[in-house]
């Protein structure tokens, strides 16, 4: 596996070499483009990724074809990871939105070595705890917040994994994460232009002020980074960087 200098997945680099050496002779890089679906509600999971830059978004699909995102992956995290707790299909759906690229591994194999390896399997754990972060606040964002701070909330989430003030977003992308009509999503979109937070929109990008936009997003978007942080830091010295000729993770 030949990693590209400058991007790296923060799990794959916390595992001590011995452990990513069970994985690595699997793992292939792939392009992440955008708008491709990674993972699909209802499919076996054939793959665990683990993204070394780009966004990924988190979707649950309703019956009635309504959407709204429940988390974002970045090269903090994994998609496909749940399925070492048992074969069944997933239940979300993951689609890029900031195109990037990662390293895959078959499900199968990566079972494998997950039970082979405590480091591994102690990843994954830190993984699982990021993610129930991000399900548990997001949850109650989305029943007590008002959509703008939702909406202010996405947009420094995916700027949090893409690290650019312009962000590959479409207004009909936005409907989706947030859960709400498009014609709702215009307006936002013109009352956070009049503020500054949004400085431009194009075709299919949208130029964000960092600071005015953190003005106006929930409190949720700090309290998910800041825990997400913690929970890395506390087990930081459980798994050691590994070398192996991967340290430019």
């Amino acid at each position: 596996m030949t990693i590209p200098n400058g991007i790296g997945n923060r799990l794959l680099a916390a595992l001590p070499a011995a452990d990513l050496g069970l994985l690595a002779p699997e793992l292939e890089m792939v392009a992440l483009d955008r708008d491709a679906i990674v993972s699909r509600a209802g499919d076996q999971t054939e793959h665990v990724l683990f993204p070394h830059s780009g966004a990924i978004s988190v979707m649950i699909d309703m019956a009635n074809g309504q959407t709204v995102a429940s988390a974002a992956i970045g090269r903090e995290g994994a998609v496909g990871t749940l399925s070492v707790l048992g074969s069944s299909p997933a239940a979300v759906t993951a689609i890029v939105r900031a195109a990037g690229t990662a390293s895959r591994i078959p499900a199968s194999r990566f079972h494998t070595a997950f039970s082979r390896s405590p480091a591994i399997r102690h990843a994954v754990q830190i993984h699982f705890k990021a993610m129930l972060i991000q399900l548990q606040i997001g949850g109650a964002c989305n029943a007590l917040h008002p959509v703008q701070a939702r909406m202010a909330r996405w947009l420094l989430h995916l700027r949090d994994r893409v690290d650019h003030d312009v962000l590959p977003l479409t207004q009909e992308a936005l409907s989706q994460i947030l859960g709400v009509r498009r014609t709702t999503v215009t307006l936002l979109m013109r009352n956070l232009r009049a503020s500054g937070a949004i400085r431009s929109e194009r075709r299919g990008e949208i130029e964000i002020d960092p600071s005015r936009l953190a003005a106006v997003a929930c409190e949720c978007r700090d309290t998910m980074r800041l825990e997400v942080e913690a929970i890395f830091s506390m087990n930081a010295a459980v798994i050691r960087p590994a070398t192996l000729g991967l340290t430019h993770f």
